[in-house]
This record gives structure tokens, C-alpha cells and sequence, in this order.
């Protein structure tokens, strides 16, 4: 009887050890752990947008939109982009989830920015925001168990996420706050 109580006793203080080692960690704790600096994004013209490039500087997320009601918020979007590229990137996520407002081939679009807005910040192909093939970064920003912060749904083109110098969720921005917006650019200074 006394073999048992001491196996019983080991086995209590592994648990006890393995529970410390992981600080007590729940499972979404664990899950959160996943950096937004871990997610792979694709530009528009094909190459590797590394997001630990941007360490150091607020990124802000934006699902755009070439033929929708907010697209010259485009305009806007380059202005804070130029104002604020010192401790800000910009990163434009071209998606076709609302109305099919972002019908066009990834040159169409890279050239619709350019030539009507004059976009130089970061563009990417296109993704999906929301549904069954949701992209990574989009289910980390919209779900409290990998961003540790809030739940939320991607509404409308032109929604923004910011996230901090070390890559943590900020907050989220509905379609009809503007780019330059105080809401946003206080979050700048």
C-alpha cells in the first residue's frame, strides 16, 4: 500500500512541474502565443512580405478594394502612409469577399492604385478575410484566442486593424473611420 501512495505522490508533483513550466498556461494562452510576426503574406507582384521586417513600427491592416464606395479612402490610406512611414507600414489586402468589389488580376489592381491614388505602400495578392478559407493573419486578427485582445468580424472593405511595435493587436477600425481619422493617427504620436 505504501508503493501506491508514493506513485501517487510522484505522479502529483510531475503534474505539479509540468503545470509550472508552463505558467499555468490555459490552452488559449498557449495558442496566443502565435506571434503575428509568424504569419506569411505574399505581395502583389509575387515576393515574400516578411512582417518581422516591420518590427519596431505599427502596422496597420486594411482590406481593400478597388470598386467599392470607401475606395478613396486609397487616397487618405497614402497620406498616412507619408506622413507617418517613420513608425507606421501600411499593408493593403486586396479582397473580393464583399459584392465582388475587387474583381481584377493582381497587375489590375497594382495599376488601378498607382495610377488613381498614386499607392506606394505595401500591397498584397489577394485573400480572403473571413469563411472557410479565411487567411491566417485575418483569423489572427479577428479571433480573441490568437490576438489576445478581442473577437471581432470583418464587415466591409476598408476595415483596419493596427497592431503595435511588438506586433500586438491595437485595435480594430470599421469601414467608415477614416484613414487620417484621430482615432488612428492619436495612436501614432
Amino acid at each position: 500500500m505504501k508503493k501506491s501512495n508514493n506513485s501517487h505522490i510522484i505522479i502529483l508533483f510531475t503534474a505539479i512541474l509540468l503545470i509550472n513550466s508552463c505558467g499555468g498556461s490555459s490552452q488559449a494562452d498557449i495558442v496566443r502565443t502565435k506571434s503575428v510576426y509568424d504569419i506569411s503574406l505574399k505581395g502583389i507582384t509575387g515576393e515574400d512580405i516578411d512582417l518581422n521586417d516591420f518590427r519596431g513600427k505599427k502596422i496597420l491592416f486594411v482590406n481593400v478594394a478597388s470598386k467599392c464606395g470607401f475606395t478613396p479612402q486609397y487616397e487618405k490610406l497614402q497620406e498616412l502612409h507619408e506622413k507617418y512611414s517613420d513608425k507606421l507600414v501600411i499593408i493593403g489586402l486586396p479582397c473580393n469577399q464583399f459584392k465582388d468589389q475587387e474583381p481584377g488580376t493582381h497587375e489590375e489592381i497594382l495599376q488601378f492604385c498607382k495610377l488613381n491614388y498614386g499607392v506606394t505602400f505595401q500591397l498584397t495578392e489577394k485573400i480572403n478575410v473571413k469563411g472557410p478559407d479565411q487567411h491566417p493573419l485575418y483569423s489572427w486578427l479577428t479571433r480573441k484566442e490568437l490576438n489576445g485582445v478581442r473577437d471581432s468580424e470583418v464587415k466591409w472593405n476598408f476595415q483596419k486593424y493596427l497592431v503595435d511595435e511588438e506586433g500586438n493587436f491595437i485595435d480594430v477600425f470599421y469601414s467608415v473611420t477614416s484613414p487620417m481619422s484621430n482615432k488612428i493617427t492619436s495612436l501614432l504620436k
